[in-house]
């Protein structure tokens, strides 16, 4: 068991120092984008959930959760930050508004985009909360190791 959780804790820093990348490389691509703001929205992304990821990756060992509400924790997480910053950078190069009235001001995509990036942020945004309420549950004083 404590083998495992050192591998989740090395996979967790893993994606996180790779988004972090993926982050960085986006910030080289800002000038290409459709809405040059939402690529730089994509490019923060990236690098704020990769270091997430390796700031959770970092106290892993510490969340007490039941081994399936740690795997769902886990894959939520990923989802959630690697979620992300694809749909940013899909309402970056498509130019969408959707559910970024600053970043999309001024942007309109196509009706079909516009419903993806909605559905996207909408499905990432609620993973993402589910992980971190989790992973704070697990995090509390009275968490049976």
């Amino acid at each position: 068991m404590k083998n495992a959780m050192v591998r989740t804790n090395r996979s967790l820093m893993w994606h996180g120092m790779c988004l972090f990348l993926i982050g960085l490389l986006t910030g080289f691509a800002e000038p290409r984008f459709t809405n040059v703001r939402m690529g730089l929205a994509a490019h923060l992304d990236g690098l704020m959930n990769g270091t997430f990821l390796v700031a959770l990756g970092a106290v892993w060992t510490e969340v007490r959760l039941s081994p399936s509400t740690k795997v769902i924790a886990y894959w939520t997480a990923l989802y959630g930050t690697y979620g992300n910053w694809l749909v940013t950078t899909l309402a970056a190069a498509f130019g969408t508004a959707a559910l970024s009235p600053i970043t999309g001001a001024g942007h309109s995509g196509k009706s079909w985009q516009e419903s993806l990036v909605t559905i996207g942020f909408l499905s990432v945004g609620i993973a993402i909360v589910a992980s971190s309420v989790l992973v704070l549950w697990g995090l509390r004083a009275r968490a049976v190791p």
